[in-house]
């Protein structure tokens, strides 16, 4: 048992943490159009950006026929260690979280450690 508590301790070690704060925007998506997002490789050449935009069309045509549904999100944004904006999107499920704003902070934990194979 005593080795099994020092192996843990040993994986406990070799964690780093970094936390962060930022801000989040709440709203809300229907959920059929998270699909829909133009990438950088979209815009490389008018083929790739009409392929993209038959995928929006066709995307936003499934929506529409197979319903729409709410879900909410928030984007989170904030700055990284070098100094890089970053931003994502949280899924926050089907009903609107009680905030009193849909403008909030946000802080962000970032764990970095291996797993063990073993």
């Amino acid at each position: 048992m005593e080795r099994e508590g020092s192996e843990r301790e040993g994986i406990e070690k070799e964690k780093s943490i970094g936390i962060f704060n930022g801000s989040a925007k709440v709203g809300e998506i229907l959920s059929g159009f998270t699909q829909i997002a133009i990438t950088p490789q979209d815009m490389t050449s008018p083929i790739a950006l009409q392929m993209a935009l038959s995928r929006i069309y066709e995307a936003m045509t499934k929506t529409i026929e197979s319903g729409p549904k709410k879900k909410f999100i928030a984007e989170v944004k904030f700055t990284d260690s070098m100094g890089n904006p970053v931003v994502f999107a949280l899924d926050l499920g089907e009903k609107m979280p009680h905030f009193s704003s849909k403008e909030v902070k946000a802080r962000i934990l970032v764990e970095l450690f291996e797993e063990n194979s073993h």
